[in-house]
């Protein structure tokens, strides 16, 4: 009986361990460059790089990757949400953010991409939060 919990305990400990280690999975950061004229996604990991890469390639248009909203001042008369036109280029392991026209001092920008999203981790699945659909990584960026 003493053998048995032993092993069970190891066995324990072990899983406890992988599944606490599997979670180390960093999101990405998103924010302006320096000089506030792109919008750079740093920190993804390898494999979401692959991915991007492979996407860029096949798509020349990669609207879907990177999606930049101009959010409404609290003074603006038309309260609607303007879509950010530009382009998606791949520099190291980043991805850069080039808008047709530049931000505008003052305002606020939602950025929303869907690099190194996942349907649902390890700890979703064990407490039951796990989604139907993807959800993109959200930032609102102020200029």
């Amino acid at each position: 009986m003493f053998k048995s919990l032993c092993k069970f305990s190891a066995v324990a400990i072990i899983a406890a361990t992988l599944i606490s280690c599997s979670g180390t999975n960093k999101k990405p950061v998103i924010k302006f460059a320096s000089d506030s004229t792109v919008i750079v996604v740093k920190n993804i990991d390898e494999a979401s790089l692959l991915q991007v890469k492979n996407h860029d390639q096949a798509n020349t248009d990669s609207v879907a990757l990177i999606s930049v909203i101009l959010k409404p001042g609290d003074l603006d008369s038309l309260q609607d949400d303007i879509d950010v036109p530009g382009k998606v280029k791949i520099a190291g392991d980043s991805v850069i953010f080039v808008p047709e026209q530049p931000f505008q001092k003052n305002k606020s920008y939602l950025v929303e991409n869907y690099i190194g999203v996942n349907f649902a981790g390890m700890d979703n699945l064990l407490n039951g939060s796990a989604r139907h659909n993807l959800q993109p990584q959200k930032q609102i960026l102020k200029r």
